[in-house]
């Protein structure tokens, strides 16, 4: 996944298996960040990811709670998640560093919905996913790349 990839997602079942192509490609001390408006599908790419990492629990939006942390499953390779919403975190360098993300990239993939701007010094490399969304459809589209 060198260079940039687009694809449409027609329905939210696409976007969860977008995420299970992507977590394909995941491993523990991997960040994800994920860009784009309300009701783009951020946290439904995040359960398809999580559904391909082969994590427990159910996976909804931590948008009150900031971040959800989510076991690895009993099937062999399963990583842990770590999914974070940084949207109310409003770019606060010092919030951001009280939830210790990076202590948890060396042992889980770690998600970060309205990251962008917010988290990519963490790593020396992320995967960064643009979603959006036509106007009055469930039509999303999805463009990812590995930055540097």
């Amino acid at each position: 996944m060198a260079d940039r990839q687009q694809r449409i997602l027609p329905t939210v079942a696409d976007t969860e298996a977008l995420g299970r192509e992507l977590a394909a490609g995941l491993g523990a001390g991997d960040l994800v960040v994920l860009d784009g408006p309300l009701g783009a599908g951020k946290t439904a790419l995040t359960r398809g990811i999580a559904a391909g990492l082969g994590v427990q629990g159910r996976v909804s939006s931590p948008t009150f709670i900031i971040a959800r942390q989510h076991r690895a499953g009993e099937r062999d390779g399963a990583v842990p998640l770590v999914h974070v919403d940084a949207y109310r975190l409003g770019g606060d360098l010092d919030e951001l560093d009280a939830l210790d993300l990076d202590t948890d990239l060396d042992q889980a993939v770690v998600v970060v919905e309205w990251g962008r701007g917010v988290v990519e010094h963490l790593t020396d490399r992320h995967l960064r996913v643009l979603l959006s969304r036509e106007p009055d459809s469930d039509v999303r589209t999805a463009e990812w790349e590995w930055v540097d």
